[in-house]
């Protein structure tokens, strides 16, 4: 379905980017996958001869910059590195602000300008940023989380204007809790500041879930998958929620 095609996935090393590291060489792509930990990154690629691994921080320009050069020319652009720090607002840091921001928002910020800037011109191009349904609603104790994935929503939207009609689209995907490792940081943390058991915890997380369960990365990729094929090319500018019905 996209041989020929070459994507590069940020946040690649484990959780949902892994999973469509995997999914996108299977389809016949070529995957570039970067992030920060390269043992993680080599975890991913090893032994499959259409994926390399970049190491990358995306917060930091020149390293995006540099990626992009790395990677060479690219048709499948997917923003999803990303993390998460809990805390009341009045317990929130400038630090941890700045840290969700730069991750969450600046990341996405650079990786979808380099992505554009390469595939200006090229008639067929795909960028999806990887948001949350904290990028569509509020939810309690993780403010800056949720401000810096409000933003990266805003700004995928106001690139799919500028790309329409170019035969790029822009979109983002919104998932409620995934059952990746991220999450199972966030069930650590509530078992550590409210004294839960990690049953407990997950029942809290997965209570606004109309389905009661995590969202499975292979669901998300399934949609990032169908936002690069056919019949896909109407869909731009969209926030869509992968949550069980929860919006």
């Amino acid at each position: 379905m996209l041989a020929g095609h070459r994507v590069l996935i940020t946040g690649g090393g484990s959780g949902v980017g892994a999973d469509m590291a995997l999914a996108f060489a299977a389809a016949g792509a070529e995957v570039v996958v970067a992030g920060r930990r390269r043992e993680a990154l080599d975890a991913v690629v090893a032994g499959e001869p259409r994926m390399r691994a970049i190491e990358a921080d995306v917060s930091v320009e020149s390293d995006v910059v540099q990626l992009f050069a790395a990677a060479g020319p690219v048709d499948i652009v997917i923003a999803n590195a990303g993390a998460a720090e809990s805390a009341p607002i009045t317990r929130t840091s400038i630090d941890v602000w700045q840290q969700m921001m730069a991750v969450n928002l600046t990341g996405v910020f650079l990786t979808l300008r380099e992505g554009v800037r390469q595939l200006e011109g090229r008639g067929w191009g795909r960028l999806i940023t990887v948001a949350s349904t904290a990028g569509l609603r509020g939810y309690a104790y993780v403010s800056a989380y949720t401000a810096a994935k409000h933003g990266a929503v805003g700004l995928t939207r106001a690139v799919a204007q500028e790309v329409a009609g170019s035969g790029i689209t822009a979109n983002a995907l919104c998932p409620g809790y995934v059952d990746t490792e991220l999450t199972e940081r966030t069930i650590a943390n509530i078992m550590a500041t409210t004294g839960r058991s990690h049953d407990e915890a997950l029942r809290a997380l997965t209570r606004a879930n109309p389905q009661g369960r995590l969202v499975q990365p292979a669901e998300v990729t399934a949609a990032a998958l169908w936002l690069c094929g056919p019949g896909s090319a109407a869909v731009n500018g969209q926030a869509i929620a992968i949550d069980g019905g929860e919006l």
